[in-house]
């Protein structure tokens, strides 16, 4: 496979850094996964490594070179992840469990399929449009769906935190909202993000900032971007890009390899 590839993080003005990221492939198949931890006191960075971790185990396990059923094994990994996390020790007072947002994507045979909880975004980037964006599971989202505020009002809505939908936290309420497949193209960009990086951009502006430079040029600018906007009030910024197809990276490798991103 052929592609080029770059992860990041910057803690932003959090006393924590929460997110998890991380990539892994074989030859024949690449997943990529990012994980936004939730609420500092109910430790969500135990729930969003742990997630990271379930994603990266299942694809040594299971990528051998390749995955049988991509889109089953983004649903049993997610739902696996979330299982995990239940059985963390949590907040009795609270009732709540440590909970994380959750987007992965896998790509094989040049199909990309893909699976979300909660806020962070997928986005494919293709001829200077937005081709694929997952659907936050927000409550300004459900907003915005039925016409109640414009997607403006919803980017600086002091609500457009509040999700809907995550791993952990409170049992029922986690699911997993599946996409895909769809084929990618030559020069295809790929993004993943949490909020604090696409929340301070419209779509227009991802789009424009893509362009052709490299993406680690790109995704660390985009980081360097989120915070001045932000001016001092910023989340944790973190996000993984791909640039997919001819001219990039050859990644030849018949055992599984995996990078997480180490954070402190």
């Amino acid at each position: 496979m052929n592609f080029s590839i770059h992860q990041a993080s910057h803690i932003g003005n959090r006393k924590f850094n929460q997110d998890r990221v991380a990539y892994a492939y074989t030859n024949d198949v690449l997943l990529l996964v990012l994980a936004d931890g939730m609420g500092g006191h109910l430790h969500g960075e135990l729930a969003a490594g742990l997630t990271i971790e379930t994603f990266v185990e299942s694809f040594g396990r299971y990528a051998q070179p390749r995955i049988a059923d991509p889109d089953e094994f983004i649903q049993k990994t997610m739902r696996h992840a979330h299982e995990r996390i239940m059985k963390l020790p949590h907040d009795q007072d609270m009732g709540s469990f440590p909970g994380t947002t959750c987007v992965a994507a896998l790509i094989q045979d040049g199909m990309m399929y893909w699976g979300h909880a909660g806020d962070s975004r997928l986005y494919l980037l293709r001829d200077g449009a937005v081709v694929v964006r997952t659907n936050d599971h927000s409550v300004v989202q459900q907003w915005v769906d039925s016409g109640q505020i414009s997607a403006d009002e919803a980017r600086f809505h002091p609500q457009r935190n509040h999700i809907t939908n995550c791993l952990g936290g409170i049992e029922d309420v986690f699911y997993m909202e599946s996409g895909g497949p769809i084929a990618l193209r030559s020069a295809d960009v790929l993004l993943l993000g949490s909020d604090g990086l696409w929340g301070p951009f419209t779509d227009m502006e991802l789009v424009e900032a893509v362009a052709s430079r490299p993406v680690a040029e790109v995704l660390e600018g985009l980081i360097t971007s989120a915070l001045e906007r932000e001016d001092g009030h910023s989340d944790n910024i973190t996000g993984l890009m791909v640039r997919w197809g001819n001219g990039e990276i050859a990644h030849d490798t018949v055992e599984p390899v995996s990078f997480v991103l180490r954070i402190s």
